[in-house]
């Protein structure tokens, strides 16, 4: 059973002549207990997707819910690690890890400490529990807010292109992060990205969108064994996956390519290095 469904979900912004057609009759699942992945041409409604996910937004048309529950508007239950930090820089990272459970009185302050702590330990920054963020790397800074959603025990994790902007060495060792996390925990979670690489490399299910207006175009189920390390992206499940992955991807990557969308370029141009090794 899925713990969250789009049915059928249309979203329109604007009205009459400016109306725009962001998502037309989309529909898919998050799968409980899985890490899917969502991906599609840059500008076709990813990060819409995860606000009607999370509440921000609500649907034109459809249905949004989890657990067969109406989604209404934000909540705890379905939190969201933003493009941009959200860390508040008035706090250090350790208080910012343990707001919201002691805000909502979910634990003592003791015991909140604690597993923040520990939570810090597993990503690497408990000998920076006393910074502030802007004395972070953009790297350390997203590991601090894995945790802070983490210590939430969300039912459902969004992550909305968490690792854009960082460079790539740090960008790999994030993945690792989410993998060891989420094979820790086994949070059912949602990551967005534009990288294929990445999707494949982090998904239980990937999630191919079309170009706007946004549709599913198909659901892939990446069979790669857990734990997953680095070594499995030469493996050739891993390259085949990617061939049936960037066939789904191709046509759509040129249509938002040609509409002007510069962040489609990597996809069509992956496409275009593997016909020309073909």
């Amino acid at each position: 059973m899925a713990t969250m469904a789009f049915r059928d979900v249309s979203k329109v912004f604007g009205t009459g002549a400016r109306a725009r057609v962001v998502l037309e009759e989309c529909s898919f699942e998050v799968t409980r207990g899985k890490l899917n992945v969502l991906i599609g041409p840059s500008g076709c409604g990813k990060t819409t997707t995860v606000n009607l996910l999370a509440g921000y937004e609500r649907a034109t048309r459809g249905d949004v819910t989890l657990d067969g529950q109406p989604v209404h508007g934000p909540s705890w239950t379905r939190l969201v690690v933003f493009q941009e930090t959200a860390l508040f820089p008035w706090m250090t990272v350790l208080d910012n890890v343990t707001f919201g459970p002691t805000v909502r009185g979910m634990m003592a302050r003791r015991a909140a400490r604690d597993q923040a702590l520990s939570l810090l330990e597993k990503v690497g920054l408990k000998d920076f529990a006393g910074r502030y963020p802007a004395h972070l790397s953009g790297g350390m800074q997203r590991r601090a807010e894995l945790a802070r959603a983490i210590i939430n025990d969300p039912r459902v994790m969004l992550m909305d292109e968490p690792f854009r902007g960082l460079d790539a060495i740090t960008r790999q060792l994030m993945q690792e992060y989410v993998l060891r996390l989420f094979e820790e925990s086994r949070c059912t979670s949602l990551f967005v990205t534009s990288e294929l690489e990445e999707a494949i490399f982090l998904a239980d299910r990937l999630i191919i969108l079309t170009n706007r207006p946004t549709r599913v175009k198909k659901i892939m189920e990446v069979d790669l064994p857990r734990p997953r390390s680095y070594q499995v992206l030469a493996s050739p499940r891993y390259l085949a996956l990617k061939e049936e992955a960037l066939d789904a991807l191709h046509e759509e990557a040129l249509q938002a390519f040609a509409a002007g969308s510069t962040g489609a370029y990597d996809l069509v141009d992956a496409y275009r290095r593997r016909a020309g090794n073909d």
